[in-house]
């Protein structure tokens, strides 16, 4: 059965660091694109970063260039996000999505991990 397992979020305050992390089953990972998305409360639910299924490309959500790197290990089925410098605006839930190909391009019928939340404090 596919699976896609979130873990690393919690607590941080502003200016420090969190790496996150996707672990996925019952599929060849390295067939598929995959990418980071966050859900504050109150708001939709927003692209954070996606990356090809070889890892020869990868997407940034403008509010977080420079900050955050994405990057994957097909060997061990996962996926990971480091997040620095966290700012206020980053708390949300995390979650983690296999697209429907190789690429990243839009794909409302992708599959989704739980989320994982990360806190940031004053």
């Amino acid at each position: 059965q596919l699976q896609l397992v979130e873990s690393g979020g919690g607590l941080v305050q502003p200016g420090g660091s969190l790496r996150l992390s996707c672990v996925a089953s019952g599929f060849p990972l390295d067939a598929y694109a995959v990418g980071w998305f966050r859900q504050a409360p109150g708001k939709e639910r927003e692209e954070v970063s996606c990356i090809t299924s070889s890892g020869a490309r990868t997407n940034y959500a403008d509010s977080v260039k420079g900050r955050f790197t994405m990057s994957r290990d097909n060997k061990k089925n996962a996926f990971y996000l480091r997040m620095k410098k966290v700012e206020h605006e980053d708390a949300g839930v995390y979650y983690c999505k296999r697209l429907g190909g190789r690429y990243c391009i839009g794909d409302p019928f992708g599959s989704w991990g739980q989320g994982t939340e990360v806190t940031v404090s004053s």
